[in-house]
């Protein structure tokens, strides 16, 4: 019998690996991405208190009408924008990237490039 590869335990297994590493404060919060087949979600995350500060997704109401008719690597782009407008309203300008152990690219790259130019610093 063949088994079959987990690709999302392996990604699991990275993550951990990377989040040895990463970790975020009041000054410099961790925005942490999830990719779904059909969505996007990221989060920034003060690891000390171990509180959300800002979170968007294409789930959002504000996003989805914004994202409708768009491929997933646009629609990342503008959750990149959202969560970067949230977390500038709340006064964060510079973060930490946690790319939740997928590869750093097609909508987790322009997700970060979404962010990056609607003005988060990382």
């Amino acid at each position: 019998m063949i088994a079959k590869i987990d690709k999302n335990a392996d990604r699991k297994k990275r993550h951990l690996r990377v989040r040895n590493k990463v970790s975020g404060t009041a000054e410099m919060p961790r925005l942490c991405v999830y990719r779904s087949l059909n969505h996007i979600y990221c989060q920034v995350i003060d690891d000390v208190k171990g509180v959300t500060l800002a979170a968007a997704s294409t789930k959002e109401k504000a996003v989805a009408a914004e994202v409708e008719g768009k491929t997933k690597v646009e629609a990342a782009k503008i959750v990149g924008a959202a969560i970067a407008k949230k977390a500038i309203e709340k006064g964060i300008e510079t973060i930490v990237f946690d790319r939740g152990g997928y590869l750093y690219t097609g909508r987790v790259q322009a997700l970060a490039e979404g962010a990056r130019e609607a003005g988060l610093k990382f």
